[in-house]
């Protein structure tokens, strides 16, 4: 889910775009052990990091919102599962002995972590937790959560908002405002 939720709608009709660049992108993926701090990403690499996220973001909503998948999102989602190697490969430092590790060029770094983030919107979307993925139920808010009992918010922050917005509808008379239909936002 960190993959979808890398673009958070902020109030106010504003984005924040983790992998808005290829700097911001290369930080992202590192922080996750993706790739190393130094993997040097183009936008090209930055580019198919925010196609994948796009198509897991689509696929996240029509689970969510009980729709089929669209084909080119699991088109997307397979080609990028498809695309790396599914082993590290074993090599020899005098210093650390024998290790696992990637050891490609930029372009097979991403393929890399496009895999490992593929994997991981498959497992979520064909797994136990399925069931529990929803959309946060604040607008503008755009990310998505496992449900945890009684819980329609992704962060205290929106549910405050929503709360917020509630309270000022009831004082003012107005209707209580109702959010879209889950996972339809942002997408």
């Amino acid at each position: 889910m960190d993959l979808a939720n890398s673009a958070p709608a902020l109030p106010g009709g504003q984005y924040l775009d983790f992998l808005g660049s290829p700097a911001a992108a290369g930080q992202w993926l590192a922080d996750r052990g993706l790739a190393p701090a130094d993997a040097g990403l183009r936008e090209l690499c930055t580019s198919r990091l925010r196609g994948l996220r796009e198509h897991v973001r689509a696929l996240l909503g029509c689970h969510v919102d009980g729709l089929p998948a669209p084909a080119d999102a699991l088109a997307a989602v397979n080609d990028a599962l498809t695309r790396a190697p599914s082993a590290s490969l074993l090599h020899w430092d005098s210093a650390r002995g024998l290790y696992r590790a990637t050891s490609h060029p930029v372009t097979q770094i991403v393929d890399h972590a496009l895999a490992a983030l593929a994997a991981d919107a498959a497992d979520l979307l064909t797994g136990p937790d399925a069931e529990r993925l929803t959309a946060c139920g604040s607008p503008p808010c755009n990310r998505f959560l496992l449900r945890h009992g009684r819980r329609h918010w992704c962060s205290t922050r929106c549910g405050d908002r929503a709360r917020a917005a509630r309270a000022y509808a009831r004082r003012t008379g107005n209707a209580t405002p109702t959010p879209p239909p889950a996972g339809s936002r942002g997408r």
